[in-house]
């Protein structure tokens, strides 16, 4: 039985018309999305003050994990003011992309903390987990959590402040945010200052009533697509054959005190809607400060696919103005002052 659902928000229903969509993911068609996933970085970059670097690391196997830094150029600093000098280090936002666990690269969904790099000068850094089902288990969680130590303990070279390290994510790269988080609690490093997870993907279970709100029709992201990807990271352990670690499924963690202060938003129509709602609870009942927002008819991914819309709009105004609250003493950039 098809269970009733909010409704998407006119914009969105409109724009949407024109996406395909699929009701499920499998391995045929994860290998013709796969080279869509992502668009080059370039366009994006063209225009900025932007100055980029490309790194590998090694991962904890010995794999090398590609990382991109990106930090507000130096400029000329006789046309620079008080207010826009970025002298002394920069807060960093630690960008971990979406894409399910099986798809994206570190570009995906970079136009958001690009953002913020523009307004705040925050130095973005991007980890290039390796995606299920290649890689499983730990493997992308422990693949993000090393690119972040490296980053803290790189953060003098890179111009970073350690006191003001983010760590964000969307869709699969929220839940893996919200993983890295509980691993660097857990380890006592490195210190995050907060963590931004945007329609996380936070429980393998799949067994919420938004989960099963959204099944068996097509969606940008549904029930079924959704445990294709967790299939694809857990194997047997999806259904139960053995335990799942917290760090890769974060709703299991029994423990969720200690956290840095946290965001979280969803849309109210799309699977991940209430186990954002339920993860943003038990931080508070475990003492912690979390913000939280649900956004009406905001379907997965909204705010990245169409950030045109008035509510795509609202939702990321809404999610920088925190981040400027939270960084604190963050200086505007000089181009978001004019006009």
């Amino acid at each position: 039985m098809t269970l009733p659902r909010p409704e998407l928000d006119p914009e969105l229903r409109t724009a949407l018309a024109d996406m395909p969509l699929v009701p499920r993911l499998d391995a045929e068609l994860l290998a013709q999305l796969r080279p869509l996933s992502s668009t080059p970085i370039e366009p994006l970059l063209d225009g900025r003050a932007v100055d980029r670097r490309e790194v590998t690391i090694p991962g904890p196997d010995g794999v090398r994990i590609p990382l991109t830094i990106l930090r507000p150029a130096q400029t000329d600093q006789t046309n620079r003011t008080d207010r826009d000098d970025h002298a002394g280090p920069a807060p960093c936002v630690y960008w971990i992309h979406g894409g399910g666990m099986v798809m994206g690269d570190r570009y995906s969904q970079i136009d958001i903390p690009l953002e913020w790099l523009d307004r705040f000068g925050v130095v973005v850094v991007s980890v290039d987990y390796r995606l299920a089902p290649e890689a499983s288990g730990t493997t992308l969680v422990d693949d993000c959590y090393t690119g972040l130590v490296w980053t803290a303990e790189h953060a003098v070279e890179l111009g970073i402040d350690p006191a003001r390290i983010v760590v964000v994510g969307a869709s699969a790269g929220g839940g893996l945010a919200a993983g890295v988080t509980l691993m660097a609690r857990d380890r006592h490093a490195p210190a995050i200052a907060a963590q931004v997870l945007i329609g996380p993907m936070l429980d393998h279970r799949n067994g919420t009533t938004s989960s099963r709100q959204y099944s068996g029709e097509p969606g940008v992201w549904t029930r079924e697509s959704n445990e294709f990807g967790w299939r694809s990271v857990l194997g047997e352990a999806a259904g139960g054959g053995r335990p799942v670690p917290a760090y890769v499924s974060p709703a299991l963690a029994d423990d969720l005190s200690g956290l840095p202060t946290t965001y979280i938003d969803a849309g109210s129509a799309e699977v991940f809607r209430d186990e954002a709602v339920d993860y943003a609870t038990r931080i508070w009942a475990a003492g912690g400060q979390a913000e939280l927002h649900v956004w009406a008819g905001g379907c997965h991914g909204f705010d990245a696919l169409f950030p045109q819309v008035p509510v795509s709009a609202a939702a990321r105004r809404t999610r920088s103005d925190w981040l400027a609250r939270s960084l604190g003493n963050v200086p505007v950039h000089q181009h978001e002052r004019i006009g």
